[in-house]
């Protein structure tokens, strides 16, 4: 009696963790190939011979309906630009100048978003030339380069 109840219980936590985990893998497989599709039909159209009109390629209506902020899911699957959704568009506030450590803060326009922090990398210590590269102790970040004079 005692293994039946186990291997009950044990089905119960299998079904539960593939209930949890199918979703995702479905909707990532989903992605994938609406993108396959879409590279194969850009691929092998040719523009001789017929007209600008006819080269216009409309998105297929899956694909126009799937934006992050109904399907926040789109953001973390493969090949996405960032794991965040801001403004219905997918960023990485880590990264992005336009969204820099949050949604709609923007970096001017000598700074660079490092870490989620807008940077002048040009005579900043910690990002001299670029992020995370740091000048050594008693050197100056110069025109991003470090002890330049």
């Amino acid at each position: 009696m005692k293994s039946f109840k186990f291997m009950l219980f044990l089905e119960l936590a299998m079904l539960v963790a593939m209930m949890i985990i199918i979703p995702d893998l479905i909707d990532a497989a989903a992605l994938s190939e609406e993108e396959e599709q879409l590279n194969e039909q850009e691929s092998t159209t040719s523009l001789r011979g017929s007209s600008r009109f006819l080269a216009v390629h409309l998105k297929p209506p899956r694909l126009q309906m799937r934006t992050c902020d109904i399907y926040p899911r789109v953001c973390r699957a493969k090949g996405s630009p960032g794991p965040y959704c801001c403004k219905k568009k997918c960023v990485n506030v880590l990264t992005d100048e336009l969204n820099c450590g949050k949604c709609g803060k923007k970096c001017k326009f000598s700074e660079t978003c490092c870490k989620g922090e807008c940077v002048n990398t040009m005579f900043n210590k910690k990002h001299c030339g670029g992020c995370n590269k740091k000048c050594k102790k008693g050197n100056s970040c110069t025109y991003g380069m470090c002890n330049y004079s």
